[in-house]
């Protein structure tokens, strides 16, 4: 179908603020949600990203979150925040601390039995990078085939995606009509108002690019027409920080979202990241990230969680792009250079990122969802995989391909491949087609709580039958083995097999109906060095 070509970017980028959100916050608009789990923050504390902040993680077994952390803190420090559902409390520390006295507090802290962890409020931020702001016309739909997929749906509004970032001008031209009615939510100014301050471009054109105004003779096409919410984290600044995140990544989850984009990013792992993006898929929600502008092989957190769909960007013609960030942990590319969509004041601009590419992705997850809306997270991940198309790039490049909408909608994941079984051989003993995997890391359990590890696998054979999964630990050790069969990571609390308390080795064997993903979870009681975690997966 032939889209109209968007307006040039005007000079003029004053607007009005539409006020439509009253009350106490947006949960109470559109209908009561449900309570966030998030304590109301200090009055005093100032938005956006935080310094001079400690992050500290709560056991899930304590009923009141703030009260144990209150508990283990020194008299000089005080608890400014609490998220109830994801188990944590932000402490502040003070300004004039010396470096080994913010060390000092950490190794304090953490030696109370309630404490899991402890580490700094660090700044998250958006993941884009700049580019002219004239365009001649849109590429990305046509180069992921998003024709063949309008012609089946442009997207339901019953499908829902959550842009965690710097808030959607929701009443942009290109945007209104798919936007949530409960509109989202606010985590910097905490006013329940998620509209971007002046000149905060980049959420109104993530959200333009995952949904917005397809064939409807205004402005730029999206991906998709499903539903939007908007999720105000970043500042004007493109930056936030970590707890602001995490609570919007859990409210987004218990506001039904089915898709979460994050188009941001931090390098390194932090629990309180892994704990909410968790949170949200033990939820049912996908969760697509951006991988990072630095060009490096390496992926940004929390794209790198393995509960996240890893997103690198390609140019139109399909080569990487050459600020795209890659690594083992890219699961899908998308294109990302030159992106054109809904930007502030009714506008619309060129943009180039990583986090142009992961909405792209989020968009076809919508129109997946739309035409087969009965997929579970799972099903639909391992669906985007599978309908993915490979350009020549390398693993590390593209993970399973690039992205394609037609393929995604048009493929049916439910179909019956056994069409013609009558004439095929009948299938053999389980065992005759065998696939190994191992991986192998060090664990340290000589503390209170011990150490983790977790691993994602997808199962490989063609008709997989019998799964054995086996651990090794180092002499003296004590090492738990914790096996989840539906893809989510496990926990010590939920997880669907355990060979816990076994000393250094323990094994799980479980039997298979074909189709299922496994998370898996490596813990050390006691004990430290390497161990060898090996999997064995059998198919006829």
């Amino acid at each position: 179908m032939t889209q109209n070509g968007p307006p040039d970017a005007a000079t003029d980028r004053t607007y009005d603020r539409r006020s439509i959100l009253t009350g106490a916050g947006s949960i109470a608009v559109g209908g009561l949600i449900g309570s966030s789990g998030v304590a109301t923050a200090t009055p005093s504390r100032e938005p956006g990203p935080k310094r001079d902040e400690i992050i500290v993680g709560i056991s899930p077994s304590t009923a009141d979150v703030a009260g144990e952390a209150r508990a283990a803190i020194p008299g000089d420090a005080d608890v400014v925040h609490a998220n109830e559902s994801i188990h944590y409390a932000v402490v502040s520390f003070p300004s004039d601390a010396p470096a080994h006295a913010r060390d000092e507090f950490i190794d304090a802290i953490t030696s109370s039995p309630a404490i899991e962890y402890a580490e700094p409020n660090v700044t998250i931020e958006s993941l884009l990078e700049p580019d002219d702001p004239y365009y001649d016309h849109q590429h990305a739909p046509q180069q992921i085939d998003c024709e063949s997929a309008w012609e089946t749906t442009r997207g339901s509004e019953d499908v829902v995606i959550s842009v965690v970032d710097q808030g959607i001008q929701y009443d942009h031209p290109a945007l209104e009509a798919v936007v949530d009615d409960r509109i989202g939510e606010d985590f910097i100014d905490n006013d329940g108002d998620p509209y971007p301050a002046h000149g905060a471009e980049h959420g109104t054109h993530v959200g333009g690019i995952a949904a917005g105004g397809t064939d409807d003779g205004t402005g730029h096409a999206g991906v998709s027409d499903c539903s939007l919410l908007s999720v105000r984290a970043l500042n004007e600044n493109g930056v936030g920080s970590l707890s602001d995140i995490a609570d919007a990544i859990q409210w987004s989850a218990d506001a039904g979202a089915d898709i979460i984009n994050l188009s941001l990013g931090v390098d390194g792992s932090y629990d309180t990241l892994t704990s909410a993006c968790e949170y949200a898929a033990d939820r049912g929600v996908l969760l697509v990230g951006a991988a990072g502008n630095d060009g490096d092989n390496r992926v940004y957190s929390p794209a790198a969680e393995d509960t996240v769909v890893a997103v690198s960007a390609v140019e139109s013609d399909d080569s990487i792009a050459s600020f795209s960030n890659t690594g083992s942990a890219i699961e899908l590319a998308a294109p990302g250079s030159r992106i054109i969509s809904s930007v502030t004041g009714d506008d619309y601009l060129q943009m180039s990122g990583t986090s142009m590419a992961a909405p792209v992705v989020s968009g076809v997850a919508g129109l997946a969802l739309s035409a087969y809306p009965d997929l579970s997270r799972t099903e639909l991940r391992e669906h985007l995989r599978a309908t993915a198309v490979g350009v020549g790039l390398a693993d590390d490049e593209q993970g399973y391909g690039r992205v394609d909408a037609g393929a995604a909608v048009e493929t049916d994941p439910f179909s019956d491949s056994s069409d013609g079984a009558d004439n095929q051989e009948s299938p053999g003993e389980c065992g005759d087609e065998t696939i190994t995997a191992s991986a192998s890391d060090t664990l340290d359990g000589s503390g209170w709580w011990g150490d983790s590890d977790r691993y994602s696998y997808s199962l490989h054979t063609d008709d997989p039958c019998s799964i054995t999964v086996s651990l090794e630990g180092p002499s003296s050790g004590d090492f738990d083995l914790y096996v989840s069969t539906d893809g989510r990571s496990p926990t010590r609390w939920d997880h669907d097999e355990a060979a816990s308390g076994s000393g250094t080795s323990g094994s799980i064997t479980l039997s298979l109906d074909g189709g299922e993903a496994f998370g898996l979870q490596v813990h050390a009681n006691s004990g430290s060095g390497e161990y060898t975690l090996r999997l064995e997966e059998h198919g006829r």
